[in-house]
């Protein structure tokens, strides 16, 4: 991963999908920081229609799968207390998201394991907070000296594709 800047001539290379289970002042205010940064936003969930389906596992799946396809690069997803989308989108393999509450946290998400969902909590996240994580997240490339470390949750990743669940009745 690299560092992101907007180009330029005010185009993102970067386009990043923003999802939450409920709209609020924070998630309003990431949308609008993020457009201001110059980055394409692609909204999930209540952020893109206030009818559209509100459950967090949905809105994270939604959003993990467009980081895995592709369509996006990078995203950011709230829920309460963001510990339930960064477990529903994790379950998308390619996904690496990281619950962060402060700015060394994102920092070192992106650094270490090279994460590309933040995921907040809509209870504890201000704005000013976020604002400090989005600085750490969107300056922060990854530290090659963790490649071999991000490698081998990938082949974690790859090897237990399609394994059963645990505590499924077999």
């Amino acid at each position: 991963m690299r560092q992101h800047t907007p180009r330029e001539n005010g185009e993102s290379t970067l386009r990043i999908a923003l999802g939450s289970d409920e709209r609020s002042p924070v998630t309003d205010f990431v949308e609008q920081e993020l457009r201001s940064r110059g980055f394409g936003v692609e909204l999930f969930g209540p952020l893109r229609d206030e009818s559209a389906p509100s459950a967090w596992p949905v809105v994270a799946g939604e959003v993990a799968q467009a980081v895995a396809s592709g369509n996006v690069e990078e995203a950011v997803l709230f829920c309460w207390t963001g510990t339930g989308v960064s477990i529903a989108a994790n379950k998308v393999p390619g996904v690496r998201a990281a619950l962060c509450g402060d700015a060394e946290t994102a920092r070192g998400a992106k650094a270490w394991n090279q994460a590309n969902v933040l995921c907040m909590s809509l209870r504890l996240t201000t704005e000013a907070r976020a604002r400090e994580m989005l600085d750490a997240w969107f300056s922060t490339a990854a530290d090659p000296g963790e490649d071999a470390n991000v490698q081998a949750v990938n082949e974690m990743d790859e090897r237990l594709r399609g394994a059963p669940s645990a505590g499924r009745a077999g």
